[in-house]
């Protein structure tokens, strides 16, 4: 099925080392299928809310050491015992993308920031857990990265999620910039809504250069691999702001020359 995704992490890329594309390869079919059950097609709600139930009990049959019943999880379970990774961190992202289906709306930030702890952060986490870097400081600085690229795809898509009546902008927010989401549904641009999305690109902005210092902690492969990942996450912000937030008719993206600039800006961080 071709689907447009946006990635908010780095899938065994070139610059991963070979012996963890494998690894790295099984956590993202499990991400990408799952999120897909949940999102594409023309399922209905309860039909997508089964899917991911499936996924969870063959979660609990490799918790139970029980022998899951696909390939995919197989696959998974071979990782997952092989680097001791948290069956949790998995079961976070199920919760997630169920909370897709039956959740549009977000109360306030710290509401979203709860989502994107289940729905961004533990892929980050789990790259971590492969190269056995799990100390506080560095889950801390890969989840303020994950949430960065989350929120980043938010503000990319705001039109685009409107379209799957989905906002991911806090409702708290719009009163206190004086628009709603009625200026979503017309498409309409205004100096008031330019004020919101620079409000919530410095959020995003903040978080990354929290995460930012992760790279220096990482060997060198994936050092780079973050580093470029960091880099298009602020390129995009960049783009976003230039455009004054007017991801209506500009959304933003990268191209084949912001690679130079991602790459140049990458050898200074």
């Amino acid at each position: 099925m071709p689907v447009d995704h946006y990635e908010n992490f780095p899938v065994a890329s070139l610059l991963v080392p070979p012996r963890l594309r494998k690894p790295i390869e099984a956590i993202y079919r499990f991400a990408r299928s799952a999120d897909d059950i949940a999102d594409e097609g023309d399922a209905t709600p309860e039909e997508r809310l089964a899917g991911l139930a499936a996924y969870r009990a063959e979660l609990d049959r490799i918790a139970a050491g029980a022998e899951p019943q696909t390939p995919l999880f197989a696959a998974l379970a071979e990782v997952i015992t092989a680097h001791a990774l948290p069956i949790q961190l998995f079961r976070d992202l199920l919760d997630a993308f169920a909370q897709d289906v039956v959740k549009k709306r977000y109360a306030d930030y710290p509401e979203l920031l709860d989502y994107c702890r289940r729905s961004a952060n533990p892929v980050g986490r789990l790259v971590l857990h492969l190269f056995g870097r799990t100390e506080d400081i560095h889950l801390m600085q890969s989840d303020c990265i994950c949430t960065a690229l989350q929120l980043i795809n938010f503000w990319q898509d705001v039109a685009i999620d409107w379209q799957k009546d989905r906002v991911y902008i806090p409702q708290t927010d719009f009163p206190h910039f004086h628009v709603s989401e009625a200026d979503i549904a017309a498409s309409r641009w205004s100096p008031n809504w330019a004020a919101l999305m620079d409000f919530e690109i410095d959020r995003a902005t903040t978080l990354m250069q929290r995460g930012a210092p992760l790279v220096h902690a990482l060997p060198g492969r994936l050092g780079w691999e973050i580093r470029l990942t960091v880099q298009g996450g602020l390129r995009i912000l960049e783009r976003l702001r230039r455009v004054r937030g007017d991801m209506f008719t500009r959304r933003p993206t990268l191209g084949k020359r912001d690679w130079l600039v991602l790459a140049g800006r990458s050898l200074t961080m």
